[in-house]
Parts: C-alpha cells; structure tokens; sequence
C-alpha cells in the first residue's frame, strides 16, 4: 500500500496543474502582448488617407498574428477635429487609437480646435507621400501647364477640390502651387471635403474643375482611364504614375504629406508600449512592406517621443506656411 503522503502530493500538483495559468502562452507573440477590443478610429469619411491607412495596417496586423479583431470605425467632422476632440476625451483608454497625419495638424489651427495634438499620446509615423493634381478623364487639360495657365488667367473659373480642410495638406498643396505661379492664394476657389473619397466623386462628377489628394487615394481612379494624372507634387516622380512632378514643369513646389497614429491622453506605460510595440512589429512586416509598395508611400517610420517632437515641429511649420500665404 502506497504512503497517503505520497498521494495527496501527487493530487496537490495535479491541482497547481489545473488552477494555475501558464506563464508563456503557445506560439505566436504572449498573450499579454494583445490588445483585447482594440479600436481605430478613422477621423474622416470612408476611401479618405486616414481610412485606407487604418485598414490596410489593421489587416496586416490581423493576418500576421500582431493582435486579435481589430475593429476600424470613421467619425468624421471638421477638418478630423471631431475625432481628435473625442480621443482627448477618452484619457487613459489604452484600446483607442486614431489614424491621422498633417491634415489633422492644420484643421486644429484653422478651426480654433478646444483640443490639440499635443494632448495625445504620440504611438507611430507611418507613411509619408506626395499628393498628385488630377483631372477628370473628360476634363480639356491633357498637361499641368495647361491647368495652370488657364487657372492663372481665370481662377474664379476653376475651383479646386481637397480631401482635407483649410490648412490641411490638399489645401496647402494648391495654395503653394498657386503662389509659385504667381496667383494670390485669396483668389484661389478651394473647395473643402471630408475625405479622399468625397473628393474623387466631385472630381468625376465635375464639381470640381481640378483635385489635389494623396495618391493612394487617386490610384485605382488613374489605372482604370476615369482620373487622367497631370503633376505630383513631391521631389520624385512616382513608379505607375505617368506624370511629372511640379520642379521639373517649373513650378518650385516640393510637398509631402505624412500620416501616423496617436492615443489617448494619459496612457499607462504599459498600454502605450503595447501599441509601440505592435506598430513597430507591423512596420517589419512584408505584407505592410508591400502596401507601401503597392500605394506609392514612402516609409517614414518613427515612433513615441521621437514622432512626438515631429509633431510639435510640424504644428509650427503649418502655422509658419499659413501666415505665410496670408491664411491665417
């Protein structure tokens, strides 16, 4: 007959066995490396920058195992204020994130914004790129100079259309170009909408004479004959585009826009790692690695405090460029 002692030992481990949680989870990144329920916040209109940024790093985040669901939501308003205003006023909630970028930069100042990127908790620099002039596939403008000049000569005539508010980079783009051909900026008919996908229905519907937008929001338009492309407004030209960029048709424009992620307010240290951690991980990705590829996005990669003083040097750099045009 075995020892009674030796039994309820046994039975004792069996317990532990049993009740108490493995320490390391298996395979994959540790369990506790997941953000349950976590949210995204688009602060503009479905098809915009923001909205084809946030899902096409969320999907990549799912397919390679970085977290679990993710859900994607757009609430937008004012310019991607009203959802700035609603991530300050979730302080502390380490399951919110916002996509945004330079538009979100400008909106604060040309809409007196209670709440400012300063408030939030700097997460990652994604992407930058530049924006592209585009017209209508029935549109008389086969090439930038002819836009131009005839914009020149009668700019009332010819409003042009962005995807984002006044001192938002489809607004500055346009007022830096108008300058550089020697059209007041106070002339310029600028016509304001929530998004890269409103925007490209007003161009094909011909509201607007002329777009500026990113290019990743243009694309499919360009491939498909409905958008023909007549300049971009970065130093480059871009691989799939069949257009020129503005230096080399004499107009001295050089402009990018970038986008990126920020938190709420207030983070724990450990909630704001989580999501510095699973960004960094998303960005060493192939599959992001050929989203950026395939949208014609530079990689501008920066994290945490690093994106924090990139935010503080750009809201200076939008106010400069505003007061500069006489905007502001």
């Amino acid at each position: 007959m075995r020892n009674p002692k030796t039994w309820l030992a046994v039975l004792g481990a069996a317990l532990l066995v049993l009740l108490v949680p493995p320490l390391v989870s298996s395979g994959g990144d540790e369990a506790g490396s997941q953000i349950r329920g976590l949210r995204v916040m688009v602060p503009n209109t479905p098809g915009g920058g923001y909205d084809i940024t946030a899902r096409t790093a969320v999907k990549a985040i799912e397919d390679n195992g970085l977290n679990g669901t993710t859900e994607v939501f757009n609430l937008p308003g004012a310019g991607g204020t009203v959802g700035l205003g609603r991530l300050v006023g979730e302080r502390g909630n380490g399951k919110l994130a916002m996509s945004m970028g330079l538009g979100v930069v400008g909106s604060v100042y040309t809409n007196s914004s209670p709440s400012s990127l300063a408030d939030t908790t700097p997460i990652a620099k994604l992407t930058e790129e530049a924006d592209i002039i585009v017209v209508g596939e029935d549109s008389p403008y086969q090439n930038i100079r002819q836009l131009l000049d005839a914009w020149k000569a009668d700019p009332a005539a010819l409003p042009v259309g962005g995807g984002s508010s006044p001192g938002g980079p489809d607004h500055l783009a346009p007022m830096l170009t108008a300058k550089a051909i020697g059209l007041a900026p106070k002339d310029v008919r600028y016509v304001s909408f929530d998004g890269g996908g409103e925007l490209m229905a007003s161009v094909l519907g011909g509201k607007v004479a002329f777009g500026v937008t990113g290019i990743g929001e243009a694309r499919d338009q360009i491939e498909a004959g409905e958008l023909r492309a007549l300049a971009v407004t970065g130093p480059e030209r871009v691989d799939g585009i069949d257009a020129p960029t503005l230096i080399e048709s004499g107009v001295d424009v050089n402009f990018t826009n970038w986008r990126g992620i920020v938190a709420p307010p207030g983070l724990s240290e450990s909630d704001r790692d989580k999501l510095i951690t699973m960004f960094t991980k998303l960005h060493g990705t192939q599959q992001w690695k050929e989203a950026l590829r395939l949208n014609a996005w530079d990689d501008a990669f920066q994290t945490g405090e690093e994106f924090g003083d990139f935010l503080a040097s750009e809201t200076e750099r939008v106010e400069s460029v505003l007061k500069e045009l006489g905007l502001a």
